[in-house]
């Protein structure tokens, strides 16, 4: 079966954070707990979810100032989903609809692991960017 786009599907929190385990190797119990829906409904301009047959593949979260810019954030795919173009196809459906929202500008923050994908296959142009860690017990590791 074809692989469905969904701008601000339904979704639920277990599907969600059963794929972030998968997408970014976590142990399940370490974000079992998160509130997708209620982060999403309360943080995002929207998110894009892909289904393959009912199945969620991949997902990613789109936040905004309210006004011109936008943020790609937690883009995820399934590990048997990968090199499908599915990750592309949920930025594309990103960016179309932060287009469709009076967006000027769409952000992404990536690892340099990511830039075929981020720069090569999804058109992004590299900025310089700054980061600055909040928590440095947390990131000093």
């Amino acid at each position: 079966m074809s692989i469905v786009y969904l701008w601000r599907g339904t979704f639920t929190n277990v599907e969600v954070n059963a794929l972030h385990a998968e997408a970014f190797r976590a142990p399940t119990d370490d974000v079992s707990e998160r509130n997708w829906s209620a982060l999403v409904e309360r943080q995002s301009l929207g998110w894009v979810l892909a289904r393959d047959d009912g199945r969620l593949v991949g997902f990613v979260n789109v936040t905004w100032d309210g006004l011109l810019h936008a943020w790609i954030l937690d883009t995820m795919v399934a590990s048997g989903a990968r090199r499908r173009g599915v990750g592309k196809n949920l930025v594309a459906t990103a960016r179309a609809e932060a287009t469709h929202a009076g967006c000027e500008w769409l952000h992404v923050d990536f690892t340099d692991d990511l830039r075929p994908f981020y720069v090569d296959a999804c058109g992004f142009t590299p900025t310089s960017a700054g980061l600055m860690a909040l928590r440095e017990a947390e990131h000093s590791s």
